[in-house]
């Protein structure tokens, strides 16, 4: 079936509910396993500090593979390629388990992300092809409310299910609901497809090998199975595969990532912002939950409770980006907000045991909007300048960028994590030492990144921003 309008009314009311529950199964997948990573580490005889593999093995596999899921979707069928990835989302979860020890928990998260990786992209996809223009806002904004309440559910959820039940059941709960899609998936999710060129297998070999290694380094450096010598090589032979991948970019006609999208500023820039700002931010959803169940002594259950200030504060707090970027513009906006989210992170320092509660709310709080605003200006000013002949891979570029940075961040402050872990700051009386000053850390890099956002100028997404003192002439 070619891309069109579809007339079966029954699809046309139902197919927004099949979006909708899709990214509600990654949102909460998202989440849910935060709190319940030191009771898999306690199961599997892991240290709780070196569980990070479990999400960043998850994040990465979906940045790698979220531009080779439209052109599945378009070559073999939306219908097919949603089933598929729903399938391999939902097997994926009965291995994760199933699993014994925390490799096989890795490969079991790796092949779930495959399918995860299609799963949205391809949900989203469909609905674009699906309904006209004028209808598309309204359904994209009805979809997008399970992305936001699924990570306030997650924590909680994962805290519950790990204290009464077990951790499997984090994964388990994906099974019922898995089926569900799929069953509903075959009779409402039309089988669109489009004519596409052939796929830049050679330049997705670079691209994805190079941020894999460079993964790796970030994960692997205090392994005591690889030698100074070998994580050098390691980071030189990720640095040579991201080279070769930049010039054979130039030199082909149809590269798998477009280099000439990088000369559009606001791109550029929102998409360098997204993954250095994300260094520090990056890694708080490891961060908070780990700090409330091994800093604090908090059961995982009541460690999921107390994430849900924050996350409703993130929600609630969406409602105020518009109104403060037309008032103050993106410039403004994001120098401010990401040096004021430094700030914050960096407050975290001086928490321990004997914080009085409500201070550690407030700070969790102001954690939510604080990001609400820094993520939804990041992204818009990243869009901000495309056109209908960049916005689909201007699109596919952020959200590769998203993954990966929320990669890289979980890896970075893991990495501070270990480093202070077993120095003489990491004493027996002070439980919270090695997670303040990697807090302190992760802030000084967010304050650190807002000299990306310096660069732009006091107009730049004024347009999409609609504000009243914009001049197209000085653009």
């Amino acid at each position: 079936m070619k891309a069109g309008i579809i007339q079966d009314p029954k699809v046309q009311k139902y197919l927004p509910y099949l979006g909708a529950l899709a990214i509600f199964m990654q949102a909460l997948d998202g989440t849910i396993l935060n709190t319940g990573l030191p009771s898999i580490a306690k199961s599997l005889g892991e240290s709780p500090l070196e569980m990070q593999s479990i999400i960043v093995s998850y994040t990465l596999t979906v940045a790698l593979l979220i531009p080779l899921s439209g052109w599945l979707a378009d070559r073999f069928g939306t219908k097919r390629i949603f089933i598929l990835a729903v399938a391999l989302f939902t097997l994926g979860s009965l291995f994760c388990a199933l699993s014994n020890t925390l490799n096989e928990l890795i490969f079991a998260r790796i092949f779930q992300a495959i399918g995860g990786s299609m799963m949205v992209p391809v949900a989203r996809l469909t609905l674009l092809y699906a309904y006209p223009k004028d209808q598309l806002l309204k359904i994209i904004n009805f979809i997008t409310i399970p992305a936001l309440i699924g990570p306030m559910l997650g924590p909680t959820a994962g805290g519950f299910l790990v204290e009464k039940l077990s951790w499997h059941w984090i994964f388990l709960i994906n099974l019922p609901v898995g089926i569900i899609v799929i069953l509903l998936a075959r009779s409402i999710i039309p089988n669109f497809t489009n004519k596409v060129e052939r796929f830049d297998l050679m330049g997705w070999i670079f691209f994805s090998g190079g941020l894999t290694v460079l993964t790796l380094v970030i994960e692997r450096w205090n392994s005591p199975t690889l030698t100074v010598f070998q994580l050098v090589g390691l980071l030189l032979l990720a640095i040579l595969l991201i080279v070769t991948y930049i010039v054979y970019a130039k030199r082909t006609t149809r590269p798998l990532i477009k280099l000439d999208l990088f000369k559009i500023k606001t791109l550029n820039i929102g998409l360098i912002g997204n993954l250095v700002t994300r260094f520090g931010i990056g890694g708080m959803p490891l961060m908070i939950p780990l700090l409330l169940q091994l800093g604090f002594g908090y059961s995982a259950f009541y460690a999921g409770l107390m994430m849900i200030p924050q996350a409703l504060s993130n929600l609630i707090s969406r409602n105020f980006v518009i109104p403060i970027v037309k008032r103050f513009g993106y410039k403004k906006t994001l120098v401010f907000n990401t040096i004021a989210t430094g700030v914050l992170i960096s407050l975290f320092f001086f928490v321990n045991q004997n914080t009085p509660f409500f201070v550690i709310i407030l700070l969790m709080v102001c954690n939510g909007a604080f990001n609400a605003v820094q993520f939804t200006s990041m992204n818009t000013i990243s869009l901000a300048d495309l056109d209908h002949t960049t916005s689909s891979d201007g699109n596919s570029l952020l959200s590769v960028t998203q993954q990966l940075a929320i990669s890289l961040g979980i890896s970075i402050s893991a990495m501070f994590l270990q480093l202070f872990r077993g120095s003489t700051i990491d004493a027996p009386d002070h439980p919270t030492a090695v997670f303040n000053y990697t807090f302190l850390v992760m802030g000084i890099l967010t304050i650190l990144s807002s000299v990306v956002f310096m660069k732009l100028d006091k107009n730049d997404g004024a347009s999409l921003a609609g504000r009243q003192d914009y001049d197209s002439s000085k653009k």
